[in-house]
């Protein structure tokens, strides 16, 4: 019997499921024994390149997945065109490229999903790394599950939808604005494939399907858990001033350790917020063999502390580095990574650190390395030592 549905603007409350089939998010006896069963909101992400279909299928598919939604982080990129200066989006070639795009598009689907519950189809093309960590990473952060899919025709044919789209009439330059801008996108598309998309989102091959049949493919993938939930640590964000122990490991050639964090853009320090009641340089020594694998017996010792002000969304707080000595071949060949938090780890030269580190984390970095050196420790204020002689 087909599910019976009530349909109110872009929700859609469906009776009964896709053909009867159960979401992991159900609940109830149709759950399959044995899965892994998640409660609380998902957010089913449909990615592609531009052209590939990706709202239109989104539109067939909250009519397929019970008590969803669809988002559509476009109405955010409309409503920066009011908020922004004209100079402001004239500055950047794409909207993601700004902070407070994604930071909205973070915002307005945690508090859509408060709202109203159940699923959010969010379509949208997310092609640079970085930002599929600051985003999924501050859904985590959020206790938000996200589902990644990926809608993949051949470029043969993603190239014939982009020709045959339609472009608004009204808009001045439109062919020029729209299709041709879709068209260089490919080449980034290519990258992101090439680099970390496919192993990230599940792909479905859309060169042959409609939308509705992409749409009961992304449903069929969910249900099933073919399409898994991203695995993605849920750090709860800070809501006041945080103190943070990150530890600087070095290899046999006196090289520090750096580590890619999957719920975050940049290279970071290993390391993590100290919980309540706990010492700092133990929260260090816990972050280091949650997220390494590698086990520091001794206690480390402390280089730094830096002071890092408030700059809104984040609050701000105390970074404390401390040293955690120097580390074998043997040992170094015993880094857990990837995993749920990291992606990837290198050891690198204070001179590769800075094209990895942003510039007040790199400036602490210097300030620890020369307290390593010197055998004293180090007071910064955002990145700068105070009170002391100047890091050289």
């Amino acid at each position: 019997m087909a599910p019976v549905t009530r349909v109110t603007g872009h929700r859609r409350h469906c009776v009964g499921g896709l053909n009867g089939i159960w979401f992991p998010w159900q609940g109830g006896a149709g759950k399959p024994q044995g899965s892994n069963r998640r409660g609380g909101n998902v957010i089913v992400w449909v990615n592609g390149a531009f052209g590939a279909g990706k709202t239109t299928t989104a539109r067939e598919l909250i009519e397929l997945i019970p008590n969803s939604t669809l988002f559509d982080p476009e109405v955010i990129g409309g409503a920066l065109a009011h908020l922004l200066p004209p100079k402001r989006l004239a500055d950047v070639g794409d909207l993601q490229d700004l902070a407070i795009w994604r930071r909205l598009v973070v915002d307005t689907a945690a508090a859509m999903l408060a709202e109203l519950g159940g699923t959010l189809v969010v379509p949208m093309t997310l092609l640079r790394q970085e930002y599929r960590d600051e985003i999924f990473g501050a859904l985590a952060a959020r206790r938000i599950t996200v589902r990644h899919v990926l809608l993949a025709p051949a470029e043969t044919i993603l190239r014939e939808r982009i020709g045959t789209r339609e472009v608004p009439p009204d808009l001045p330059d439109a062919e020029i604005r729209v299709r041709q801008w879709s068209y260089d996108q490919i080449e980034p598309y290519r990258t992101a494939l090439a680099s970390w998309l496919t192993a990230d989102a599940h792909p479905i091959d859309t060169s042959a399907l409609t939308p509705y049949e992409t749409a009961v493919r992304i449903a069929e993938a969910v249900s099933t858990g073919t399409a898994p939930v991203c695995d993605i640590v849920q750090t709860p964000e800070p809501t006041g001033e945080t103190v943070a122990s990150g530890v600087l490991l070095f290899d046999e050639q006196d090289r520090v350790l750096l580590v890619d964090p999957t719920y975050k853009a940049g290279w970071e320090f290993p390391g993590g917020v100290v919980e309540r009641g706990e010492a700092p340089a133990r929260a260090g020594m816990r972050e280091v063999a949650e997220e390494t694998g590698i086990h520091l017996t001794d206690v480390p010792r402390l280089l730094v502390i830096d002071w890092e002000p408030p700059a809104p969304p984040g609050h701000g707080g105390l970074r404390l580095l401390f040293d955690g000595g120097r580390l074998d071949s043997v040992e170094a060949g015993q880094l857990l990574l990837p995993g749920p938090e990291l992606r990837e780890w290198r050891f690198v030269t204070e001179e590769e650190a800075a094209g990895l580190l942003p510039p007040v984390r790199y400036e602490r970095l210097r300030g620890a390395l020369r307290a390593r050196e010197r055998g004293a420790a180090l007071y910064l204020e955002v990145g700068v030592a105070v009170g002391q002689a100047e890091v050289e």
